[in-house]
């Protein structure tokens, strides 16, 4: 019955019953794959019709939060301020850098590292120190580049820095025909150790001016010049001690001021070894020294501002 109804419908007619049909045969479909994936899972955009698909507004987005879940577990990045603090840290070590570009620089710190050698290459001589200022400056000898304060070497520089050239004692006393013929000549009579600022002694010999401030029983004739070294009354036991530190006992070596501390030591032995070696004003114009072990120096910094250390002072010791 249908059939023939259908039949005699004019062509174009028929046509359209035809597409109308097809059409509901495929909502039919499209109702039959969205009951099945909801029993399944969860329906996402790839089970619809390509119609009816709907693209997310940030594709981007997407994308890169698929492709970091593609990633292995330990390579995925989920926190920024994880990654741009691994970013910093290759920066500081020196890590190559691309750009947005493609090109690659190199981070090498080189500035801050220039600054700090430039600041530690001047250092006097005698106190360890580079701070530096016009009314007592740091001063280069033009023969041998030895570098003082004007006020730690004394005499010429305490009177005023030359404007022309300076040249040091050891250079102004190399060119006498006596100490070109003896190499050991300028070797310091109170420590085994060479280099450093030195003055003669009373009896021709040469000793670092920072050991003629800190052994005890040294001095200078002329104190604010500090000229005229003077160790003639340097105990017998002091020429005899062996320093703990390099083994030796060529030199006088100075004692930890510790009670009961058996330990003597050179003064620029300890100063090599960064040992707490002190020197102040007594009463009576008299010296004070106070020098330390390794041991007693941490101790004695951990006490430092109880006053509980004990120093000695160059008359109270009358070991021979």
């Amino acid at each position: 019955m249908m059939d023939s109804k259908f039949h005699a419908l004019p062509p174009l007619k028929r046509l359209r019953l035809l597409q109308q049909k097809e059409k509901e045969k495929e909502k039919e479909k499209e109702k039959e794959q969205v009951q099945e994936h909801h029993l399944d899972g969860p329906i996402t955009s790839t089970c619809l019709p390509a119609k009816k698909r709907k693209e997310s507004r940030e594709p981007a987005i997407a994308a890169a939060s698929v492709g970091l879940c593609r990633l292995p577990a330990k390579k995925r990045r989920e926190d920024k301020a994880e990654l741009e603090e691994e970013e910093q840290k290759e920066k500081e070590n020196g890590a190559s850098v691309v750009n947005g570009s493609g090109q690659t620089f190199v981070e090498t710190g080189r500035e801050e590292g220039e600054e700090e050698e430039e600041d530690d290459g001047i250092e006097c001589a005698v106190c360890q120190s580079t701070d530096g200022d016009p009314s007592d400056p740091i001063v280069f000898c033009d023969g041998c580049d030895l570098m003082v304060h004007a006020t730690c070497y004394g005499n010429p520089l305490v009177k005023g820095v030359p404007e022309g050239d300076w040249f040091c004692n050891q250079c102004l006393g190399s060119h006498s025909s006596q100490n070109k013929k003896n190499p050991k000549a300028f070797s310091c009579c109170l420590c085994p150790n060479t280099g450093g600022a030195m003055k003669p002694t009373e009896d021709g010999r040469w000793a670092h001016i920072v050991c003629a401030l800190l052994v005890p029983e040294v001095f200078f004739k002329d104190p604010e010049g500090r000229d005229g070294v003077d160790r003639s009354k340097v105990p017998l036991r002091r020429w005899k001690e062996k320093c703990y530190v390099c083994k030796s006992s060529n030199g006088c070596a100075i004692d930890c001021s510790e009670p009961k501390c058996p330990l003597a030591f050179h003064v620029t032995c300890g100063l090599r070894e960064e040992l707490c070696i002190e020197y102040r004003e007594g009463r009576n114009k008299g010296g004070i020294v106070a020098g330390f072990c390794m041991n007693h120096t941490q101790l004695w910094k951990k006490q430092q501002q109880t006053g509980k250390f004990k120093i000695v002072t160059r008359d109270d010791d009358k070991r021979q």
